[in-house]
Order: C-alpha cells, then sequence, then structure tokens
C-alpha cells in the first residue's frame, strides 16, 4: 500500500473513532485507535489535517450546546450563573463579579511587564550585597 493510500485510510479510521467516541482533542484519539501509533500519526502529520481538527471542534460545539441546553432547563442557580457568564458580554460579567480588578497603565493604556528569573545562585549573591 502506498504512502498516500495509508494516510488516507488512517485519517478515515481517526474520522470515525473521533465521532463514534465522541473525542475533544489530538491526544484522545491514541486512547481509542491502535491503527498507527503516535509516532507514525505525527510523521504523517495528521495532526495537522483539517478533517480532524474540524471533527474535534464540532464534538466540543455540539457538547458545548448540549450542557447549555441542560444548563438553561435547570432550577440549579450555580448552572443557572455558569450558563449567564457563558453567553453575557463583558460588561454584563463585570456586573455580577463579585471579585473584579482591572489592571492598566497610565490612562487606561496596557502595562508594560517584565518578567525577571533569577537563579537560586545569583539570589544568594544578591543577599550578601
Amino acid at each position: 500500500m502506498k504512502q498516500i493510500e495509508k494516510v488516507d485510510k488512517y485519517e478515515a479510521e481517526i474520522l470515525q473513532v473521533i465521532k463514534t467516541n465522541n473525542l475533544f482533542s489530538i491526544e484522545d484519539i491514541f486512547a481509542f485507535y491502535s491503527g498507527c501509533c503516535k509516532a507514525t500519526f505525527y510523521n504523517n502529520k495528521l495532526n495537522e489535517l483539517d478533517s480532524l481538527k474540524r471533527a474535534i471542534d464540532d464534538n466540543k460545539i455540539k457538547t458545548k450546546q448540549s450542557l447549555k441546553n441542560k444548563w438553561y432547563k435547570s432550577e440549579n442557580p450555580t448552572l443557572q450563573l455558569a450558563l449567564y457568564k457563558s453567553i453575557c458580554t463583558d460588561e454584563e460579567r463585570k456586573a455580577i463579579s463579585m471579585n473584579y480588578q482591572e489592571v492598566t497603565g497610565k490612562d487606561g493604556k496596557e502595562l508594560n511587564t517584565t518578567i525577571i528569573v533569577q537563579s537560586q545562585q545569583a539570589k544568594e549573591d544578591d543577599d550578601k550585597l
């Protein structure tokens, strides 16, 4: 079997596995599919196929919508709040938030941040000064 035919075969089989098992990530595939190993999967760049990405995204969207429908029908205030937070605007989210802090620089502009990583030896040297 030619390489292209193998890749097409893998793709078709993996698509079926994604749909049948409602998978949400590329890594989940390997728990359900034994037609090729991880190395073969990545060496053949199957992880870059739009068809596989689209199938996984479709599963995520369908599952999120299903959960939102359940939350909508629920009498549980926690679930109702979770639904509201997932569909509200940023302004509405800020209005209901119990702990919201907006951190900006001068005149509302973004802060310029610098992260400094210091080795233990450098820290000890600094402490001696």
